[in-house]
Formats: structure tokens, C-alpha cells, sequence
């Protein structure tokens, strides 16, 4: 019966690592390649396993996209409040966050990349995806919310904060050969004549 059970046992803990394996090659080709350029063969041979095996625990593109940015976040997790909740003075607290997102964009530009690029064309992407967009929408709700203008204006700064957020505006800037200093400069200059506007 111990044997039976130790048997059991390693079988488990040998899926777990397998699965393990099969993300982690997801992850590593989805970054090289792209989501939409990644094949089921090609995961499968950086994985050392058989298409099958890669089916078998993964038998549709959303529950491996799920998995795959599940363990990437896991490894680059996004900027969070705590990067800048102990900066009382909105403005400077606001200048904080960005700062912290266009570092973050720096540091895993590439897969950022590859999958708004492939986006369109792979539809397991859309849920993930639209977490992380849902995400900065609450960042940018959470940081407006402490401005003290007049509602017009907060519409606006809500609307440019939004825009200055997404990893397009922070890569269009890096084009620009701008540091990640210099675009937050030029992105507060914006929101500040935004809210002092009449």
C-alpha cells in the first residue's frame, strides 16, 4: 500500500514539474517569437515532451494563455500601489506611479511587445489582457480620484492619465529617445496645464 502511495505521489509531483516545463517554454517562446508565431510543436520540443503532452495539460489556447501569464506576472509583477501610496502630494504621487510603469515597461518591453502586436490575431490573449487593461484603468481612477479640480478638468486628466499609462505611449516616448525620467516630465507638464485650464 506505501508503495501504491509513493507511486501515486511521484506520478503527481512528475505533472507538476512537466506542466512547470511546458509553461515555462510557452513563456520563453511567446517572448522570442510572439504568441501568434508559437506552435504547439515548437513548445512542445523546447519542452522535451510530446504534442500530446502538451494537450493533455493544456487542451485549449485559453487555459494556456491563462497559465502562461499567470507565471510571467508571477515572475513581472506590475507596478502596484504600495510603489507610491506613501506620496501624499497627488501630483508628486501621480509622477511616482508613471515612474514606476515606464521602469516596469523598460525592464519587460519585449514580451509587452510581441503581445500587443499578436493581440488581434490570437484570441486567447483578449481575456488576459483585458485584466491588464482593467488594471490601469483602476490605477488611473485611483490616482485621479485624489486631484482637487473641478470636474471637467478631472475628465480630462482622466482621459490623458489613462493614455500615458498604456505601454503604446511609454514605447512611441522611448522612440523619442526620452529616459523614463524625461517621459514622465513631458506626460506631468501635459496633465498640469490639463488641470489648470479654464
Amino acid at each position: 500500500m506505501k508503495k501504491r502511495k509513493y507511486r501515486q505521489k511521484r506520478r503527481a509531483e512528475q505533472a507538476r514539474e512537466t506542466r512547470q516545463l511546458i509553461v515555462e517554454s510557452m513563456m520563453a517562446l511567446h517572448e522570442e517569437l510572439g504568441p501568434a508565431q508559437t506552435s504547439i510543436s515548437a513548445i512542445a520540443e523546447h519542452a522535451g515532451v510530446q504534442r500530446l503532452t502538451v494537450y493533455r495539460h493544456f487542451p485549449d489556447d485559453a487555459s494556456m494563455f491563462k497559465a502562461c501569464t499567470s507565471h510571467w506576472l508571477g515572475l513581472h509583477p506590475l507596478p502596484a500601489d504600495a510603489d507610491w501610496e506613501e506620496v501624499e502630494e497627488p501630483w508628486q504621487r501621480i509622477a511616482s506611479a508613471l515612474l514606476a510603469f515606464y521602469r516596469y515597461y523598460s525592464g519587460t518591453e519585449r514580451m509587452w511587445q510581441v503581445t500587443y502586436r499578436d493581440l488581434d490575431d490570437v484570441d486567447a490573449l483578449q481575456a488576459p489582457i483585458a485584466a491588464v487593461e482593467a488594471y490601469l484603468d483602476k490605477v488611473r481612477d485611483d490616482l485621479v480620484s485624489m486631484m482637487k479640480v473641478k470636474a471637467k478638468e478631472k475628465k480630462i486628466l482622466s482621459l490623458t492619465l489613462r493614455h500615458a499609462l498604456r505601454f503604446s505611449t511609454w514605447q512611441s516616448l522611448k522612440h523619442e529617445n526620452l529616459s523614463d525620467k524625461k517621459m514622465v516630465d513631458l506626460v506631468m507638464s501635459w496633465l498640469q496645464c490639463q488641470a489648470q485650464s479654464k
